[in-house]
């Protein structure tokens, strides 16, 4: 028997799945209805007593408020459904079943996930759809979790800490109002049903290409584009798109179903392949292009020698543009921030490489200089000032010497790339620390 729809989503499989819950009162028709509230009081009694024995407790549907089983011990309970009831929070007692692996509930009017939760390291099923959700906390994923199921809620954002769910199959947090997903989901390397449809979505990562997905559903968004990296997903079986302004791949080709769609993204991936060559020398003029070349680029395309070729230029050009690109979207998923089309400019004045290093290491920099209403525009002395603190802090935090860009790459945009450099020796410093504490 599978989960509705309604109680989590399609695809999930609730660990409780194919239970049988003989004690469990039915309507009868013949029942009087002044009766039916003795009848729930017994019923109830009989369930709690039944659950002492059988270590699974099942009080679905019974418009609870306060957690019923405070004279009976249940400490020993493996399988739990609270699902259909009015409860404000996960009771604390629940939180104190150590060796419960499956917990239910759905329909409820929870606001939060307790720290208690923690408690219950042998979960592995967790269905705390249609409540009141505004958040994931970060402790959510240090537990066992295969299948999780969060959907209905209002959830704005997942957290990065997601990647840190190692064990999760199926994960359903549709029908919430998020607009990005974390970089780190690609992480998620047991995955393989994901269910992201109704919620306010833009732009799907690339990182999720990765992933071993048999099902994905990102229909009801806001999609305009299939990434092409999606065509490295070998496993994937349904693929659930509609409801989205798709325009790549077009409408024709979405319609035909999902052996169009790769073929389409495999497409795709090769004119990118040979777009370089392609490109108009004219666009090397832009000012967007300008900022993202080196001082060395510069002089090598101003260059006469006839043995410099144009496919070596254009493929150089590519090389740049895409640690360019690296770079952006370094920041961007550090720092949670969207930054200009031009980026160059957006870090000349260097208040975003010092956020950077205070998230790396707090207090890092120590003082920030940044724009005000009053001044939108930092003063040369003071963009300079910035720069200068970035690189001291990356010294100090330990990027080598041979990495470190100089300011007049940052002040003057004149060496993205070498910027680019220093920003990733940063974050490998982070990482490498990160590693070296958890194997400890």
């Amino acid at each position: 028997m599978k989960m509705a729809a309604s109680q989590g989503g399609v695809g999930a499989v609730t660990a409780l799945q194919g239970q049988h819950y003989p004690n469990v009162p039915h309507w009868n028709p013949g029942v009087m209805q002044h009766q039916q509230p003795l009848h729930t009081a017994r019923s109830l009694d009989r369930a709690l007593e039944d659950a002492v024995c059988s270590g699974i407790l099942n009080v679905s549907g019974r418009k609870l408020r306060d957690y019923p089983g405070l004279n009976y011990d249940l400490t020993d309970t493996t399988q739990a459904d609270l699902s259909k009831n009015r409860f404000g929070e996960i009771p604390p007692e629940v939180c104190m079943f150590a060796p419960l692996e499956s917990l239910n509930l759905y329909h409820n009017c929870i606001k939060m996930i307790p720290e208690a939760i923690i408690n219950l390291q042998m979960l592995t099923y967790l269905n705390i759809s249609r409540n009141q959700l505004s958040v994931l906390p970060t402790f959510l994923f240090s537990l066992p979790l295969r299948v999780l199921v969060v959907s209905n809620n209002k959830l704005v954002s997942v957290p990065d800490d997601i990647g840190k769910a190692k064990d999760l199959m199926e994960l359903d947090i549709s029908c919430n109002e998020i607009q990005v997903l974390p970089a780190q989901m690609g992480r998620l390397f047991a995955l393989r049903e994901l269910n992201i449809r109704r919620n306010c979505l833009q732009v799907l990562p690339d990182e999720l290409s990765d992933l071993p997905l048999i099902r994905l559903d990102f229909s009801c968004n806001k999609i305009t584009e299939i990434p092409p990296s999606y065509r490295k997903l070998s496993h994937l079986q349904h693929i659930i798109l509609d409801n989205n302004p798709i325009q790549s791949p077009p409408a024709q080709v979405c319609l035909k179903g999902k052996i169009h769609i790769f073929k389409y993204l495999n497409m795709q991936a090769c004119r990118q392949d040979k777009k370089p060559d392609s490109l108009d020398l004219s666009t090397l003029g832009k000012r967007c292009l300008v900022h993202q070349l080196t001082d060395s680029s510069r002089q090598e395309y101003s260059s006469t020698d006839p043995s410099f070729t144009m496919r070596r230029k254009m493929e150089h050009l590519r090389e740049e543009m895409e640690q360019v690109r690296l770079l952006r979207q370094n920041l961007e998923s550090r720092l949670k921030v969207l930054l200009p089309d031009d980026v160059g400019a957006a870090l000349m004045d260097g208040v975003i490489l010092c956020h950077l290093a205070n998230h790396i290491r707090p207090r890092s920099v120590a003082s920030i200089h940044v724009p005000s209403p009053a001044v939108p525009k930092l003063s040369m002395a003071k963009c300079r000032r910035n720069v200068e603190n970035f690189l001291d802090a990356c010294k100090k935090l330990g990027v080598p010497q041979d990495k470190l860009c100089l300011p007049h790459h940052i002040l003057e945009e004149r060496g993205l790339v070498k910027v680019g450099v220093t920003v990733q020796a940063l974050l490998d410093l982070s990482s490498l620390k990160a590693t070296q504490l958890s194997t400890m």
